[in-house]
């Protein structure tokens, strides 16, 4: 066997050995991170249970008709007191904490709920969102080769899944809602300087007009249509996460309180 051959050969098995490590790793932290979330909604569905479960709507007053915070969060939110919400999508595997660190908005991309640094990080709102006093909640989470955080949203590109899933829960500190699917778009993160609409600039939309246009603009670039709008006064949920058909491309599920 000729040396050239032999180096070859050895370089070969060195970069097997490399790419099973590395994919042994991932593994493993991919493992790790799914326990991490099935400790919390394992918190999460017993504090549940305590009140009977996913009853809508559910708004707990105390005596002096102030919001009480609903029993599945208090042993998260005394972990954590950056947790904003839960969100949960039937058919999917998304059914995690939503967090919101007001002094750092991005913080959750490689953040777990005990503030660890992660690759997957949690769903998070976008600062221009607040979880009880904005007309529109925009809710980031990555699309993860493994599955996990927002991956399954593209399940939504097919109007047939959408149809058996047009509804899913999402629940504040203070109340259990539910949402039924308006739109699913592709869309892209432009730059500033582009003339186009951006789904995700949430901030330009404050007046009736303003609510009016945006979704307007987001049924004109729906992948199908769902037959639901909503109006001014409506809150609406936007859950955005990467899309690799285009460079810089987002798909976003928009839905509507019901």
């Amino acid at each position: 066997m000729s040396k050239a051959k032999k180096i070859l050969i050895a370089v070969s098995f060195l970069v097997f050995v490399f790419s099973l490590v590395s994919i042994s790793r991932t593994l493993l932290r991919d493992y790790a991170e799914q326990q991490k979330i099935d400790e919390l909604t394992k918190v999460w569905e017993e504090g549940s249970e305590k009140v009977g479960g996913d009853v809508f709507p559910s708004l707990l007053l105390d005596k002096a008709n102030e919001p009480v915070m609903l029993p599945e969060f208090r042993e998260l939110y005394e972990r954590n007191s950056d947790i904003v919400g839960w969100l949960k999508m039937d058919g999917t595997r998304i059914e995690y904490p939503v967090m919101q660190r007001p002094q750092d908005a991005e913080y959750y991309l490689n953040h777990d709920f005990d503030k660890k640094e992660t690759k997957g990080g949690l769903p998070f709102l976008d600062a221009h969102s607040q979880a009880n006093g904005s007309d529109i909640l925009l809710i980031h989470g990555h699309h993860m080769k493994s599955g996990w955080m927002f991956k399954d949203l593209m399940k939504y590109k097919n109007e047939s899944f959408y149809k058996e899933h047009a509804t899913f829960q999402f629940s504040t500190l203070y109340e259990k809602e539910e949402y039924e699917i308006v739109a699913v778009i592709v869309s892209e993160i432009y730059r500033k300087s582009d003339d186009v609409f951006k789904y995700y600039q949430i901030e330009n939309v404050s007046t009736s007009t303003e609510f009016d246009s945006y979704v307007q603009s987001i049924k004109e670039l729906a992948l199908y249509d769902t037959g639901v709008t909503a109006q001014y006064g409506d809150k609406l949920i936007v859950l955005s996460t990467c899309e690799y058909s285009t460079e810089n491309g987002r798909l976003a599920v928009v839905a509507r309180k019901r």
